[in-house]
């Protein structure tokens, strides 16, 4: 019932008697007079004449003069064209104040209390005015649910194009992280074939996660922290032990119950490794911290030594997508605070999992 009701427009009926309505019983103060004086007596005529023509010129206006005049630029024909369908409109629903008398035993006079002969008054201070207002009414919901739906579009676009972008992530992993694991992990087999066999089998495990593990929207928290310290232990690999220092500290325990989307944390955690300085000269360190308080609002608190480059490591397109998928994936659901300097690289992120 509810599909064939809405399927033949019917609510549409039921919106412009609504619309006409509220009007009256704004004006009069009471619904139930509002209701008598509209569709009790000779009134209904009028009425009729309202809604009918003001529908026809309100949907002559949104379906025919919009597409072929307004959307493409014709604002001067548009304007003219709407002008004289108001006109139009308001002049057929002051016939309809002259009908009303062939419906009654009343007078023009004693029915509206004025004479026959002022039809322009009646024209000007009830048609035209009404006429001009449910016009621009039904333009603004049509215009606002066009607006709505472009929205909608365009968020959507983003989210597949997200979706898309993660699965590329999923099935790729980075070149240069390949093939420095690679090559650590074979230099690895001559100097501790113990190390190189446990390092070959996280770089194992991240493949496996990238593959099969993270097709979901949302997986657990703990396979992403999971991830997180394969990838920290494969890249510490290629550091320096004697000039880097590298601190990081995981709270697997707060991480339980809670999920997130996937690949969220990575950017930044490989933002810090790739910029790292790695002079012989000046205090090297990359230090990590990760929390879920109150199992729900996870917090990274990321710093790394830089060189003194002159490029910001945020302004790299790694960043900016992760900022772009925060801000999709998160809205007002997360801070991100990214300070640099010549000397130090900070990145605090909370992120609220509720």
């Amino acid at each position: 019932m509810q599909n064939w009701f809405f399927r033949y427009k019917l609510h549409h009926i039921v919106f412009w008697i609504g619309y006409h309505l509220l009007w009256m019983w704004i004006n009069i103060g009471n619904l139930s007079d509002a209701y008598a004086y509209l569709f009790l007596g000779a009134f209904p005529v009028k009425f009729y004449g309202y809604i009918i023509f003001q529908a026809l010129a309100a949907y002559f206006n949104l379906y025919y003069l919009m597409p072929r005049f307004l959307l493409v630029g014709k604002y001067k024909t548009y304007i003219a064209l709407v002008i004289l369908t108001i006109l139009v409109c308001s002049a057929f629903i002051v016939g309809g104040y002259y009908l009303a008398p062939y419906f009654s035993d009343l007078t023009f006079e004693q029915i509206f209390g004025r004479r026959p002969d002022q039809y322009l008054l009646i024209f000007s201070t009830n048609a035209f005015p009404s006429t001009v207002g449910s016009m621009t009414f039904a333009m603004s919901i049509k215009l606002g649910k066009n607006w709505l739906e472009t929205e909608k579009k365009r968020r959507d676009l983003e989210k597949d194009n997200l979706e898309t972008e993660l699965k590329y992530l999923k099935s790729q992993i980075n070149p240069h992280f390949l093939f420095n694991t690679i090559n650590s992990i074979f230099v690895l087999i001559h100097k501790n074939p113990d190390l190189a066999s446990e390092s070959l089998a996280s770089f194992s495990d991240m493949l496996r996660y990238q593959l099969y593990e993270c097709n979901d929207q949302e997986i657990p928290l703990s396979k992403e922290l999971h991830f997180l310290e394969n990838f920290i232990e494969l890249e510490s690999l290629r550091l320096n032990e004697n000039q880097t220092e590298l601190q990081f500290e995981i709270n697997h325990a707060s991480a339980q119950g809670v999920s997130i989307s996937p690949f969220i944390l990575l950017p930044f955690v490989e933002n810090t490794f790739k910029h790292v300085s790695k002079g012989k000269t000046q205090k090297n360190f990359i230090r990590m911290c990760l929390a879920v308080k109150d199992n729900k609002q996870l917090e990274m608190h990321i710093e790394n030594s830089r060189g003194g480059e002159s490029n910001s490591p945020s302004s790299g397109i790694g960043l900016k997508n992760a900022r772009r998928r925060l801000n999709l994936i998160y809205p007002h659901q997360h801070q991100l605070h990214i300070d640099a300097d010549a000397k130090t690289f900070k990145v605090d992120l909370a992120i609220d999992l509720k």
